[in-house]
């Protein structure tokens, strides 16, 4: 929590798939003055959620309640209206949320034509991704134009299971928002616009152009040019603070920044900003991604390229069977994280040949619309084994699906919860054999959104706006243990055949 402060304080949300969280930093003295995070299970079980989702009516189908983060937004106001921190500081506010949810609204943004929200976990549309393609001519065609081949959780072809689904409650919609625009419109008191970055999500915008394309528009359902919002630019002021909350909250009238996605917030968050920088964020799920001077679209469809908010271009790969995998075999063993960690430290690298597919829901990267436990030589095998099966085959995923961007990093930058998990991070230095920066600030995407607030808010380079905010102390960096390089060097190819021999044990290619 915070304490009184003075001075240019900018304040960045984050609206994640667990928790809502704040962070506000000092940008005169370079500091985080704030910071808090509202789990939503816990802190609001009337929505029924677990993990921040509502219990799926069956597994490819992941949604969340719109009003479970409204509530959560206000929660957060009130918090830190009670924290000591003079609000009235603020100079701009800008925020992040997970990527390719859709909420769905009648003329207000508060007015909603759809109780729930399509998440990013959602792998329920293969039908329309196969509609849409064949529409544009083919995966890559879509790749091409968008950035990516047509994916379950996008929003393009969610949208248009919805048009299909609900005729009626789609034609009554004025607005369909990501979640960022929607809890922008929401502090602004009218509808807004959504970014360009959070808009690469969504099969729908021309990636070179940064327009909404129509033939894009016209292959996914009927009349949505009218139901979308204007795109800008991420650093665009998309209004004012409304009065609502400047009464309830005793603010200022401060410049809202556009909201954007997580992943283009935590691009900021950890300083990749430059062409050959590379990041990793373990969360919820692990996501890898690079800064991109110019678009380099995945040959093999299991990568996107998105707008940066720095007005270039990042690429990311992610992957669905992130921190809850992680969580599920510690579960398994009846571990904590303390227990987990000395059954890692505990294996050799390698793990003496024995390997499991991650895969313990439906997996995004590749695509595997169902849970597909495999392994090899863990029959009987001790907790740590399976333990370091788990952290061995999400780095090796990470490696394998991440070579598209063609980046050889000398440094990757970790953030994320796992993050603060140094054994793991270890494994991803020997892995991609480079050093790996902890970084302090686990909150990336929060923190992203801040500096968001300050670049745009000043007009100073991103250089500058992220000096001072991402940690230079060697204590933070992980080297790669040669010897355990070689080791990986081997295990790759290894890897790579298990995932093969799962991929076709699957009845179904694609969902």
């Amino acid at each position: 929590m915070g304490s009184a402060v003075s001075g240019s304080l900018y304040l960045g949300l984050d609206c994640s798939t667990q928790s809502v969280t704040a962070l506000i930093i000092d940008a005169a003295r370079r500091l985080v003055v704030f910071r808090d995070s509202i789990p939503f299970d816990a802190a609001f079980p009337v929505f029924g959620t677990v993990d921040g989702v509502l219990p799926p009516s069956s597994p490819d189908v992941v949604h969340a309640p719109p009003l479970m983060w409204k509530t959560a937004l206000h929660a957060m106001f009130e918090r830190m209206a009670a924290s000591g921190v003079d609000l009235r500081q603020l100079r701009a506010i800008s925020g992040s949320a997970q990527q390719h949810g859709s909420v769905y609204c009648g003329e207000h943004p508060h007015i909603l034509t759809r109780s729930t929200a399509p998440i990013w976990m959602d792998s329920s549309t293969g039908r329309e991704c196969g509609e849409i393609e064949s529409a544009l001519g083919g995966a890559q065609a879509v790749a091409d134009l968008t950035g990516s081949r047509a994916y379950p959780r996008f929003t393009g072809p969610q949208i248009r299971k919805f048009a299909r689904e609900e005729p009626n409650a789609y034609a009554a919609t004025a607005r369909i928002h990501l979640i960022s625009s929607w809890l922008a419109s929401l502090l602004i008191g009218r509808h807004g616009p959504v970014d360009h970055a959070d808009a690469s999500g969504m099969n729908l915008m021309d990636l070179r152009t940064r327009t909404w394309s129509a033939t894009a528009l016209s292959a996914t359902a009927p009349e949505l040019a009218r139901k979308l919002p204007p795109l800008v630019r991420s650093d665009a002021v998309i209004g004012a603070l409304h009065e609502s909350w400047q009464t309830r909250f005793d603010m200022p009238a401060v410049p809202v920044v556009a909201w954007s996605g997580d992943n283009p917030c935590s691009l900021i968050g950890t300083g990749v900003l430059r062409e050959g920088q590379l990041a990793v964020s373990l969360g919820t799920s692990d996501t890898i991604f690079a800064a991109m001077a110019a678009p380099r679209v995945s040959a093999d469809g299991t990568g996107h390229v998105f707008a940066s908010p720095t007005g270039e271009y990042m690429g990311i790969t992610v992957f669905r069977n992130g921190a809850l995998a992680r969580k599920r075999v510690r579960d398994q063993f009846a571990l904590d994280w303390d227990g987990f960690s000395v059954a890692l430290r505990s294996t050799d690298a390698g793990n003496r040949g024995a390997m499991t597919l991650p895969w313990l829901e439906p997996e995004i990267t590749p695509i595997v619309p169902r849970a597909m436990p495999l392994s090899i030589g863990l029959e009987g095998a001790q907790a740590s084994g399976h333990v370091r099966a788990i952290v061995e085959a999400q780095m090796l995923a990470l490696a394998t699906h991440s070579a598209w961007m063609g980046v050889t990093p000398r440094t990757i930058y970790a953030t994320g919860g796992s993050a603060a998990n140094r054994d793991i991070l270890q494994v991803m230095a020997d892995v991609f054999n480079a050093d790996v920066a902890q970084s302090s600030q686990t909150d990336s995407a929060a923190l992203g959104a801040a500096i968001r607030a300050l670049q745009a808010d000043t007009g100073v380079s991103w250089q500058e706006a992220v000096d001072g905010f991402l940690p230079a102390d060697d204590a933070y960096r992980l080297k790669p243990v040669a010897a355990h390089v070689a080791v990986y060097e081997t295990a790759r190819p290894a890897y790579a055949a298990l995932e093969a021999e799962g991929l076709s044990r699957l009845t179904v290619a694609r969902p």
